[in-house]
């Protein structure tokens, strides 16, 4: 049970990879050219289309028969161990449906809300890249409501992509798609006209070098904070962060007063850059934890909810956003997102 905090997404995006390559090829390697014959001349080529992407509609693919988990009927539901938030609840429809809602994020006014979507958790990963329903997906509030949540386009080809970060006009991202320098790369995506567009990967400095995961750039543009297992971490992942200066990012500094023999990733600072929010196992599910900026340094993390929450990320007005995955008999079965209201 220690490792299930690792999330489903990443654990499909890890194991997606040699079925990725099966179907669709290496991306570092071409097939040959085949010349005619010098008596009958080359076809012309045929006209490509600009993407291969089938795309339906969000729900079209969750099975018959699905039954959707609530609070009453959840075996081990979230555990609040602070008295600053009211008790989790899960975020309504159509955020939360009866497939698998995971890795939230939501900007700071609380408008704009991202999701990662698969209709099964159950289906082989080499079949969730090509049911044209697994994605990020983003749901704008209007009224007080959440809107029908739409599909991020982050590609032209099957890719898979999870682990959003937006901030201003730009999104960063966790991707398996060709012309990766390692399994799981790190994108990043421009928004002009109300499209995400210029996709390009994060580099070889952040991705091969830094051995950058998930991760959150404070409000000031100045840190990045994010999870990877380095050699020198302490457990299977520690959470480190890079200094901007001039433009580049500094080499990583581990985040000591946070990092244990255990697992600590997930990061998310808030507006103010004085709250570092994380996941990190306790009594064998993932659990989230917030240590606070006291005189420029990190102070010893506070358990706020237990039992299967994870990857927090919050509005400017405290509310809690988290991942919470239902368990039975040692098998996730469904995956919703919760939130925990800050009291006045």
């Amino acid at each position: 049970m220690e490792r299930i905090h690792r999330g489903a997404k990443m654990i499909r995006l890890i194991l997606f990879i040699s079925a990725f390559l099966l179907l669709f090829g290496c991306p570092q390697k071409t097939a040959p050219e085949i010349p005619a014959p010098e008596h009958e001349p080359a076809p012309e080529p045929e006209p490509q289309p600009e993407s291969s992407l089938v795309i339906y509609p969000r729900e079209s693919k969750i099975p018959e028969g699905a039954i959707k988990i609530t609070p009453e009927t959840d075996i081990y539901p979230p555990i609040l161990h602070s008295d600053e938030f009211e008790e989790p609840v899960p975020m309504p429809y159509p955020i939360n449906t009866k497939g698998a809602e995971d890795s939230p994020f939501i900007t700071p006014d609380g408008n704009n809300f991202y999701v990662w979507f698969t209709p099964d958790p159950q289906i082989p990963v080499e079949l969730q890249v090509l049911d044209g329903v697994t994605a990020i997906y983003w749901s704008k509030k209007e009224n007080g409501q959440w809107q029908e949540p739409e599909r991020l386009i982050l590609n032209d080809e099957y890719s898979l992509d999870g682990c959003l970060f937006v901030q201003g006009n730009e999104a960063w991202f966790c991707s398996v798609r060709a012309g990766n320098s390692r399994e799981i790369d790190i994108w990043t995506a421009e928004l002009v006209d109300g499209t995400w567009t210029n996709w390009e990967n994060a580099g070889e400095q952040l991705n091969l070098g830094y051995w950058v995961g998930e991760m959150h750039i404070t409000s000031d543009g100045t840190q990045l904070y994010y999870h990877s297992e380095k050699e020198d971490s302490l457990g299977c992942y520690d959470i480190y962060v890079l200094e901007r200066v001039d433009g580049i990012w500094q080499p990583p500094e581990p985040v000591e007063a946070v990092n244990t023999e255990g697992c600590e990733g997930w990061p998310f600072v808030n507006e103010e850059m004085d709250e570092l929010w994380f996941t990190r196992t306790y009594m064998g599910s993932p659990a989230i934890y917030k240590s606070d900026l006291i005189n420029g340094a990190w102070q010893e993390p506070e358990l706020i909810i237990s039992q299967f929450a994870g990857e927090p990320t919050l509005d400017r007005q405290g509310n809690l956003y988290f991942t919470h995955h239902f368990y039975e008999n040692g098998t996730m079965i469904e995956a919703d997102i919760y939130v925990a209201y800050k009291k006045d």
